[in-house]
């Protein structure tokens, strides 16, 4: 009996001891546990006689009882103490100026894109999309650009291999929406396109064009001319003016190259325009036959129309930036500006 009173001592002494969980686990264990001593004290009553059973085992069950409120109130206070801790190190001190939320907002590029998107879908046409790896085929054969053009030359265009490459306009959209076959036709195709140009504030070797395209009966001259004057109305302001001037292109016959009034002095002439009153911001044209044949369209019922810009001409132009590699050299103090 006197060496169980000792044990007590001995057990709440060293719960006492514990500073930490496992510390206090480690002593459950040693006197509790399956192997524990007050478990192979419990064995030892086999010994003993039967008189004197009861009372050893009263004995025992009374450490075990001890031990165990001991282990508990020691683990709550253990738990009070880390949770406090816990609490100490994570506190929020409400003083504190708030921290800035800095939230994203579009690219020059995509406000330009998702505006030009606007007017022409208002107008009735289709946002269609292409692959950017393209074949021979798409890029040039149907688009009236046969072998041995300039425009298929390598120090233009990146070849993969013979027959497939990088797209070097966004046209190939239109040749693969025309020999579907879905007449009428009424298109934008925007997307990256790729050139071997060196870098400088007007070129770029990867830049995004909109390319548009208007396939249906009785499609003349004057319907490219209306449609294109109120882009760029709706785009640069209600007092813009437009002016066609004959240029050549391949896939187009006949072409044009369109400028329009300078819409910060109006035409008369300002360092933004040079000197000029006109800007110059796409080319258009009504869609070769030779085209149309090639797609499976009879030139004979049906004609065209078709246009191509470049987007990051348009963002320079209306946000009035004077370098493209701005555009690309993700500083946030200038995109912060949009």
């Amino acid at each position: 009996m006197q060496d169980l009173i000792k044990l007590t001592d001995e057990i709440i002494e060293k719960v006492s001891a514990c500073n930490s969980a496992d510390a206090l686990n480690d002593v459950r264990v040693e006197y509790l546990g399956k192997k524990g001593t007050l478990t192979l004290i419990m064995k030892e009553m086999k010994d003993l006689s039967p008189e004197e059973r009861p009372a050893f085992g009263q004995k025992v069950n009374d450490v075990r009882q001890k031990a165990e409120n001991a282990i508990a109130s020691m683990k709550e206070k253990l738990e009070a103490a880390a949770t406090a801790e816990k609490l100490s190190a994570e506190k929020i001190d409400v003083t504190l100026p708030a921290r800035e939320q800095k939230t994203g907002h579009p690219h020059p590029c995509q406000l330009a894109l998702d505006e030009m998107e606007r007017i022409f879908v208002g107008m009735g046409y289709e946002v269609v999309e292409g692959p950017e790896v393209e074949w021979q085929e798409y890029n040039f054969t149907k688009l009236n650009i046969p072998e041995g053009h300039p425009a298929r030359d390598v120090q233009d265009t990146f070849y993969i291999n013979d027959q497939i490459l990088l797209r070097s306009q966004t046209s190939p959209v239109q040749a693969r929406v025309m020999e579907k076959g879905k007449l009428p036709i009424r298109m934008i195709a925007p997307g990256r396109v790729f050139r071997s140009d060196s870098i400088d504030a007007t070129h770029s070797p990867s830049f995004n064009q909109i390319e548009g395209l208007v396939v249906d009966k009785h499609i003349t001259m004057t319907d490219l001319k209306g449609t294109l004057s109120q882009f760029a109305r709706e785009l640069f302001g209600e007092n813009t003016k437009t002016r066609f001037r004959p240029h050549h292109f391949p896939f187009t016959e006949p072409s044009a190259e369109v400028d329009v009034s300078c819409y910060k002095c109006g035409g008369t002439g300002c360092r933004f325009c040079k000197g000029e009153g006109w800007i110059e911001i796409l080319g258009c044209g009504m869609v070769h036959p030779n085209v149309l044949k090639m797609c499976g369209i009879d030139p004979e019922e049906y004609t065209g129309f078709a246009f191509g810009v470049g987007l990051e001409r348009i963002a320079l132009l209306k946000y009035e930036i004077d370098d493209m590699r701005l555009l690309y050299e993700n500083d946030l103090r200038f995109l912060g500006q949009f």
